[in-house]
């Protein structure tokens, strides 16, 4: 009697498993594939150089001054003296 509740059991557990593997493929299939990251790169930025120690750097991040666009407010002090 014991095997036939074991074996019944076991059968049980397998028909859970593979239904549920089946319904998780159907979804898969269901869904149209998308990849995971499809996000799109960044405008591009211009570029300056900073005309004390020659670093490129994006145009946002430069720091004006009266004569150029320098890399930081060192080299804007050190050009305008």
């Amino acid at each position: 009697m014991k095997f036939v509740l074991v074996a019944a059991v076991v059968l049980l557990a397998f028909w859970l498993w593979r239904n549920g593997r089946q319904s998780r493929s159907d979804d898969e299939e269901a869904r149209p594939a998308q990849p995971a990251s499809r996000r799109e790169p960044p405008p591009p930025q211009d570029m300056v150089s900073c005309p004390v120690c020659g670093l490129h750097l994006p145009r946002s991040d430069a720091v004006t001054g009266k004569l150029a666009l320098y890399c930081g407010e060192e080299h804007r002090r050190s050009a305008e003296r």
